[in-house]
């Protein structure tokens, strides 16, 4: 936000006014962390009982910060690590690696069954990607999600850490496997993006669990069926997949706004 908020967002967010968005909300309380002219034009709004007690909860807070212990000294990591994973991705990420692995231990078995990374491949981000940012999986979503950094970037970041681990062992699986490295990653980025699309309306978790029982229905089992690939995963369907990729990804960047409200990422 550049120059001081309207006088009148500063009063509904006072009143707290619900009507107000969060976009809006998160502005003025930046602004307010660094302005004390607006934040003196706050406490005019403010009724006197609720002053009173405002400045006495100041002066306990001042008084425990002076009497109080030292606080710990945080570590640049610990913050880093929350922007961009939670410990509950490691299951099911080391899941998707050993799933990888036991394709191409199988397609060496069996030479004559379609490839099995380019099947996996569009489906292996997805179960780390349902789990980066859902309330049932990190003990800290609502703390992180309140805050004006989270939504679509912090999503983001998590997303990026998961391709982190996925990408280069689909780039190990399709060596070994003789495999289109293109196919293979190309299909994995596109899936990715969509269900972050696909976020926007449903929720990223249930959007990735339909993404993956879908392409399991209808594309994944009847080609084994059939030990044949699908036209999608066949010479050609790069360009298919880049334009998923850039439509997707426009469209989520697009409503990034949504990601900022709490129920879009149940």
């Amino acid at each position: 936000m550049t120059g001081h908020p309207n006088p009148t967002w500063i009063t509904r967010y006072a009143d707290g006014d619900p009507a107000l968005d969060e976009a809006t909300v998160w502005s003025v309380e930046v602004h307010l962390e660094d302005c004390a002219d607006c934040r003196a034009l706050l406490t005019t709004d403010v009724p006197d009982d609720l002053r009173a007690l405002l400045e006495r909860v100041a002066a306990g807070v001042d008084e425990g910060v002076t009497t109080g212990p030292a606080p710990a000294r945080r570590r640049p990591w610990s913050a880093a690590r929350h922007r961009w994973l939670i410990w509950q991705l490691v299951p099911w990420l080391t899941m998707t690696i050993a799933v990888l692995g036991c394709a191409v231990l199988l397609q060496g078995l069996q030479p004559s069954l379609p490839s099995l990374v380019l099947l996996l491949a569009p489906v292996a981000p997805l179960p780390g990607v349902a789990v980066a940012w859902s309330r049932g999986s990190d003990p800290a979503w609502e703390l992180i999600a309140g805050t004006p950094t989270a939504g679509l970037p912090l999503l983001l970041r998590r997303t990026a850490a998961v391709l982190a681990v996925v990408i280069p062992v689909l780039g190990l699986a399709s060596d070994r496997t003789g495999a289109s490295l293109a196919l293979a990653l190309l299909p994995c980025l596109a899936f990715t993006t969509v269900t972050v699309a696909l976020g926007v309306f449903v929720g990223v978790r249930r959007a990735a669990l339909g993404l993956a029982a879908g392409w399991g229905l209808a594309v994944a089992v009847p080609s084994l069926i059939n030990l044949r690939l699908p036209g999608v995963l066949q010479a050609g369907s790069a360009g298919l997949w880049l334009l998923v990729i850039a439509v997707s990804a426009g469209f989520a960047l697009i409503r990034s706004d949504r990601f900022r409200r709490l129920s879009s990422h149940h």
